[in-house]
């Protein structure tokens, strides 16, 4: 069965009936207050956001050099690592270790 208008009324009782016309009549009244002060709100939200965005654009893409920066050293040391022997020949040639 549909839920009835006075199973709603029997359930939210006096305060809830009484709530409930007062909000319907404040409604008019409260509306534009809350959208005068809400919009403001909201708006420098917007502005904080958009500052923040713009702030971690210039963050990521500093972050982003150094990154690249770091992975060219690297790859620079193993070529570096490659190019350069394991052991080192001894330039004393004169035979003086116990031959």
């Amino acid at each position: 069965m549909a839920p009835k208008i006075t199973d709603f009324v029997e359930d939210a009782g006096a305060p809830g009936i009484i709530a409930g016309i007062g909000a319907v009549l404040l409604a008019p009244v409260l509306i534009p207050v809350v959208a005068g002060i809400g919009k403001p709100i909201a708006k420098s939200l917007v502005k904080g956001g958009m500052v923040a965005y713009e702030k971690s654009k210039g963050a990521f893409a500093e972050m982003g050099e150094t990154w690249e920066d770091i992975i060219a050293e690297a790859k620079a040391e193993i070529a570096e690592e490659r190019e350069t022997p394991a052991f080192e020949v001894s330039a004393d040639n004169t035979g003086e270790h116990g031959d």
